[in-house]
């Protein structure tokens, strides 16, 4: 009975982190091409509501433009870029949103929404790496900060920033 009881806690304990993150839909992206994140929150903050979603943009995703959600206030940081970055027909950007986030909003724990944003992978990011986006949730009652970042693959977090993994053009 011991080794059944211990098997079901490891699966339970294996699945739990799984369902338990805020997540990228996408799970490879293109550098030099354009891309569209879609954060999926599945759950709140120990049964409470949440009330806000912050993303932080990791340098070489540039020319953000996040899609506005009824019911919710939309709000962008901007601020000058690592470097400047070529961008499409020529142009090059120096600088643009560093940080978006939504609030004011309630995301019912026993429900579901996504928060998305059109941007570009610039060109410089590295393939085959991955590309982490923290995010931080504000519920009612909690906060969990998505912002922890492997420092090798597979390494188990207790609360990972969701990251795509980038491919060559």
């Amino acid at each position: 009975m011991m080794r059944r009881s211990f098997l079901v806690a490891t699966i339970i304990a294996a699945a739990t982190p799984a369902l338990a993150h805020v997540t990228l839909e996408a799970q490879e992206a293109r550098v030099g091409a354009s891309f569209k994140a879609v954060v999926r929150v599945s759950h709140g903050c120990a049964g409470s509501a949440t009330t806000a979603i912050r993303v932080k943009i990791p340098d070489g995703v540039i020319a953000v433009k996040p899609m506005p959600k009824p019911g919710w206030t939309l709000e962008t940081k901007t601020g000058p870029y690592g470097k400047t970055y070529a961008h499409f027909h020529n142009t090059k950007l120096s600088e643009g949103v560093t940080e978006v986030a939504w609030s004011g909003g309630k995301l019912l724990d026993a429900h579901y929404d996504e928060f998305v944003f059109a941007s570009f992978l610039s060109a410089d990011l590295v393939a085959g790496k991955p590309l982490h986006f923290p995010v931080v949730q504000e519920c009612e009652k909690g906060v969990h900060r998505w912002i922890e970042i492997p420092a090798r693959p597979g390494e188990h977090l207790e609360e990972p920033a969701p990251g795509v993994k980038l491919l060559a053009r």
